[in-house]
């Protein structure tokens, strides 16, 4: 399943929120979503910049009043930070940019990383954001999810959203249980699919679903590789089961 095709079964009218936005990749059709507002982080600089060509080329050269583009971070603080990410053959692999990732001693360790590029961005806490009715979030990190998840506390417990995030052993390791054990505090449910079929979050083989270098350098995986989660408060679990057939 893609991660569309899963926010628009469980779709209601709200809030969505993408969080690493990227190029716009997911903004452009979470947009399309019938009464919705879309709120798109994306902190990297050049990432940022072709996210307002996209959406802008999509719509007429301007950015229409229902999508909101922010050049910040979403964290459990707000301030300043750096966001960081690597240069394998002279190219800055900008899919890798990554706020909590130590790519210094990545690069340390594998000499095909040929530099670490950085810029300084703003932090923000999702629940200091001013957004109420938050009826979906899609996260994609490189590693930062527990810290995106804490800042967005309130808004979770209060509104009760259906999110996909992506994540991954080889940017934060221990990530595969920590993200579902503290959205467990508050009521979701963790699952993923496995060639049609949906299971637990809990029942992730990490040894066979999730191998892979850490380093940007090395771009073999396990097969199959399972990285993309689906969270529903316990409440929602019954809109989730009309889209899959759950243990």
């Amino acid at each position: 399943m893609q991660e569309i095709e899963f926010h628009r079964a469980l779709h209601r009218p709200g809030v969505i929120i993408d969080v690493g936005a990227h190029d716009g990749r997911l903004t452009l059709p979470l947009a399309e979503l019938p009464h919705s507002m879309v709120v798109a982080f994306e902190p990297l600089p050049p990432a940022f910049a072709r996210l307002q060509q996209a959406v802008s080329a999509a719509y007429g050269s301007t950015i229409p009043s229902h999508i909101a583009l922010r050049h910040e971070a979403l964290a459990d603080r707000s301030g300043m930070t750096m966001i960081s990410a690597p240069r394998v053959n002279g190219v800055v692999q900008e899919e890798w940019a990554a706020i909590y990732k130590d790519y210094a001693a990545l690069r340390a360790a594998d000499p095909r990383i040929e530099a670490i590029e950085t810029w300084l961005v703003p932090l923000l806490r999702l629940d200091d954001a001013g957004l109420g009715d938050v009826s979906a979030i899609k996260i994609d990190v490189e590693g930062a999810e527990l810290e995106v998840l804490r800042g967005a506390w309130e808004t979770l417990q209060d509104c009760r959203p259906c999110l996909s995030i992506e994540i991954e052993e080889r940017h934060r390791q221990g990530s595969t249980r920590a993200v579902p054990e503290l959205l467990r505090e508050l009521g979701f449910e963790g699952w993923f699919e496995f060639f049609g079929e949906w299971r637990r979050i809990e029942d992730l083989d990490v040894a066979t679903m999730q191998r892979a270098s850490p380093s940007p350098a090395d771009f073999c995986v396990s097969h199959p590789y399972v990285f993309t989660f689906y969270f529903v408060p316990s409440e929602r679990r019954e809109e989730l089961s009309r889209l899959a057939r759950l243990p």
